[in-house]
């Protein structure tokens, strides 16, 4: 993990920067071990930032969001950089928004941080329970050293991190201005078990999975409000003209919002498993996500957010393309 003095001391020179608006980090939340997205604007406010395995939020999400401020007539938009700090999986988040021109590369300043994993704030649950005090962790290698109310305790880092962690390519940033903290040694290989699991099974015993999961859904919209990638200007599943899909919560319409939000992201996921993460009713998100993840590959050849000149991939299009999905 970042050296967090250093990690101040660089976002310090860039907040002072006369072109820059402001940083977008993490601080501590207001319990337990939730950590909350963070804003800086001035040299005394970067001091409330931290980095640490609790820091799980893909911020590269807030890259995209309107700032709707009510200016005086005839006076512009502040047209100031945004600097942001990166792991591994939200430097891909940005590379993809920069590809489908959400936002300018030249607007952003990246902080780059080498991530060996973030904690599964449901494990976290589970282990210690809802309500816990004050919590501090620090990744020690294979084990989390763990420390609440003043009490240390260790932990194997396999019991709590994450399990897109477990199976994350790209722990280095793949872009930054500005790199803290070495660069870890990558997992080279792709592990889509679970997703293999799935597919060996059959089409009914497939379906009869994600009835149950969907059935689950109460349409909070939670894993479409934290996907960076997810960000049209009026969802289509609002839309009124036409109807794509009711607002019922059913089992109908959920399987069409879910089915419909995962082609959007075909090509353009990077596996950071906010919206798993954020979903109330534990809904296995990634899983999904990960099976499209694993065509697009297998048809295309093509990685989300890996680089920032390339073309998205479902805006080329190329007469050796694979077409045997055509029925």
């Amino acid at each position: 993990m970042a050296d967090l003095a250093k990690m101040r001391n660089e976002i310090k020179k860039i907040v002072q920067r006369d072109d820059v608006k402001y940083v977008i980090g993490y601080e501590k939340g207001t319990y337990g071990w939730r950590v909350s997205p963070s804003f800086a604007r001035t040299p005394e406010e970067v001091d409330k930032f931290i980095f640490s395995p609790l820091c799980v939020n893909n911020l590269a999400v807030y890259l995209v969001l309107e700032e709707k401020l009510p200016l005086p007539k005839g006076v512009e938009k502040e047209k100031k950089k945004i600097g942001i700090v990166v792991k591994g999986c939200d430097s891909r988040s940005v590379v993809q928004l920069v590809q489908e021109k959400a936002i300018s590369r030249d607007d952003v300043v990246i902080l780059g941080v080498p991530c060996s994993g973030v904690v599964d704030p449901r494990k976290m649950k589970e282990m210690f329970g809802k309500e816990i005090g004050t919590v501090a962790i620090e990744d020690k290698g294979e084990k989390y050293v763990i420390v609440i109310d003043g009490k240390k305790r260790e932990v194997l880092k396999e019991e709590l991190v994450s399990e897109n962690c477990k199976t994350c390519q790209y722990q280095n940033p793949v872009i930054s201005d500005i790199l803290i903290g070495d660069e870890i040694k990558e997992k080279k290989e792709e592990n889509y078990s679970k997703v293999k699991e799935l597919e060996e099974k059959s089409t009914q015993e497939r379906w009869d999975y994600w009835k149950e999961k969907f059935e689950k859904c109460i349409r909070c919209y939670a894993c479409r409000n934290c996907c960076p990638v997810c960000n049209c200007k009026k969802c289509m599943a609002e839309k009124t003209t036409p109807v794509w899909i009711r607002r019922s919560v059913s089992l109908s319409e959920n399987a069409g919002f879910h089915i419909m939000r995962s082609l959007h992201t075909a090509g353009r996921c990077i596996g950071c498993g906010s919206c798993e993460r954020v979903c109330p009713m534990d809904i296995p998100l990634s899983k999904l996500y990960k099976k499209v993840e694993k065509d697009v590959i297998e048809l295309f050849d093509y990685r989300a957010g890996l680089d920032e000149e390339e073309k998205p991939l479902l805006s080329v299009y190329s007469v050796d393309d694979s077409n045997e999905y055509i029925l």
